[in-house]
């Protein structure tokens, strides 16, 4: 029979250690036990590949309204506006949070905090707080530090949530709940000693992250494979928006650096998009030019590529000098040099790469889903602020700034004492004998996604995407009730997943809007709503958004 578990005292249990798990964690350690799940190395999590900033209203010549404004027009008519005014308000404190936690913010005696601020796609001033080009990395640094020295928080390091524990899972093991739903805690797989153990938790905190995996070219880690969203759905949770998949318009091109990042700043500071005869291009599609929006200069670029039969387009930032570049790019300047690009003197080549999930689990802000005991933030979540498309450098502000809310939220809560949890049951199940099918139906989902589900779409492709991932469900299934799993196996299952939620989401949005652009239905509505998809109808709570 499987263990039994149980305790009196529960801790909080958050599932990834990026900038949401660790700023949730950071503001509830001093009053009760974290743990913090880490599927891969610690250092891995996509925060630490934010190159950017953080948004900061913090000039004289800026304002909460104006920050508000650009994030709606970023989002094209879908952004939340309650959402939007309150992180602009309370991105000063999430700046200053991060300064006195001891974060490297490139300095300027005469900016505001003492801090350097720059500009980047979608913005009308100077707002971005940044650590020269490498600003994820430097609070993760930080962070991590102040993680790992905390008494109060546990780090568990190649650890893997399998999935979330309801109490469907309690009836299934033949305990009883006096809750009618609520989250109890998470299976989760030590992939050191493959053995899945039972945490029982006073909450559970989704802050795993996006989904950017799921398609064949992408700027994500290899961590981004939709867990948490895959985990909310399969437990209940509405999910939003899924179809506005970001794509950043300029990854680098190489053979040897398949997600490695230019950021947006870069275009902020001046640098041109060309074709390889040196033509700018950007100026004929928007009169932004570079400054556009992500959205409209992904799709500029792969209808220059698509025009001209190019693998990529050129990124020239020659005319800044070699000590300007040094300076403020110097991760971006060392890593094209060692592959043999001098960015003073050459020309980038770039393309547009899976950037960043707009959508995930439905939440409002503090964080909670709608399932009790269940709580997300960040990336993997849907709170309406990032709308059709994010704003540049809104991501780092909204972990910080709804972190806090969401620990907050979790400190302020009496759960009640928690039942006994089935522990994992592998009595029916054997070691897998071909994982060789693992990594065939993984290649094939990412290469679906890419070619039917990427910058443009049309309906006759999302069809068959959708057909195709059907199938490739029914054989991951069937794997999945077979075998052992493991972390191959339990990421492909949330890939796919999140695949099918991103195909449902933009098959139903018959405009063109932000990300989503199809060529059956190129016209923008004139009014439109976020896509909610749920697993059954159900009465909207008040406080969701």
């Amino acid at each position: 029979m499987p263990d039994q578990l149980s305790a009196s005292k529960l801790p909080v249990v958050i599932i990834g250690a990026g900038l949401a798990g660790l700023t949730v964690a950071l503001h509830l350690a001093e009053t009760q036990p974290v743990i913090v799940l880490a599927k891969r190395q610690l250092e891995e999590a996509a925060t630490a590949w934010a190159q950017g900033g953080i948004v900061g209203v913090l000039g004289n010549d800026d304002s909460i309204g104006s920050h508000v404004r650009d994030t709606q027009e970023a989002g094209a008519g879908l952004v939340d506006e309650h959402t939007a005014e309150f992180i602009a308000r309370h991105s000063a404190r999430a700046v200053q949070w991060l300064v006195e936690r001891g974060v490297p913010f490139s300095p300027d005696p005469d900016g505001p905090l003492g801090l350097h601020l720059t500009r980047e796609g979608g913005h009308a001033v100077r707002r971005i707080a940044h650590a020269a080009d490498a600003t994820g990395k430097a609070i993760h640094d930080v962070l991590l530090d102040e993680v790992k020295r905390h008494p109060n928080i546990s780090m568990r390091e190649r650890w893997m949530a399998v999935d979330l524990i309801t109490d469907r899972h309690l009836r299934k093991g033949g305990a009883t709940s006096a809750n009618t739903q609520r989250c109890h805690g998470v299976y989760a797989l030590d992939i050191e000693t493959h053995r899945v153990e039972t945490l029982a938790a006073s909450a559970v905190v989704l802050a795993t992250g996006g989904v950017g995996k799921v398609y064949r070219y992408t700027s994500n880690p290899d961590t981004a494979t939709g867990d948490g969203i895959a985990m909310a759905w399969r437990a209940g949770c509405r999910v939003g928006n899924m179809e506005f998949i970001q794509f950043h318009p300029t990854c680098l091109y190489h053979p040897q650096e398949r997600s490695f990042l230019i950021t947006e700043a870069m275009r902020g500071e001046g640098a041109i998009l060309r074709l390889p005869d040196g033509t700018r291009f950007m100026p004929s599609h928007d009169e932004r030019g570079e400054l556009a929006p992500r959205d409209i200069v992904a799709r500029a670029i792969d209808f220059e590529m698509k025009k001209h039969g190019l693998d990529h387009v050129w990124l020239d930032a020659t005319h800044l000098g070699e000590d300007f570049l040094k300076e403020h790019f110097p991760t971006i300047h060392a890593r094209c040099l060692s592959l043999g690009i001098d960015i003073a003197k050459q020309f980038i080549p770039v393309v547009p790469a899976a950037h960043y999930t707009c959508g995930g689990v439905v939440t409002d802000l503090q964080g909670r889903t709608d399932l009790p005991g269940l709580y997300a933030v960040g990336e993997t979540t849907y709170t309406g602020l990032h709308g059709a498309n994010r704003l540049a450098s809104n991501s780092l502000l909204e972990c910080v700034v709804l972190g806090r809310t969401c620990a907050d939220d979790i400190a302020a809560q009496s759960p009640p004492a928690g039942p006994t949890l089935p522990g994992w049951d592998e009595s029916q199940v054997s070691d897998a004998d071909e994982e060789v099918v693992i990594s065939h139906n993984w290649d094939e989902l990412r290469l679906v996604m890419w070619n039917y589900v990427g910058i443009v779409r049309t309906t006759r492709r999302l069809e068959r995407a959708l057909h195709r991932i059907k199938l490739l469900r029914s054989e991951i299934d069937d794997y999945y009730a077979a075998f052992r799993v493991s972390r191959d196996l339990l990421e492909l299952r949330n890939l796919v997943d999140c695949a099918e939620l991103i195909v449902r989401s933009a098959l139903s949005r018959q405009e063109s809007r932000g990300l989503h652009y199809s060529r059956d239905y190129p016209r923008t509505l004139p009014v439109s709503f976020p896509t909610i998809l749920s697993k059954k109808p159900k009465k909207r709570d008040a406080w969701l958004p």
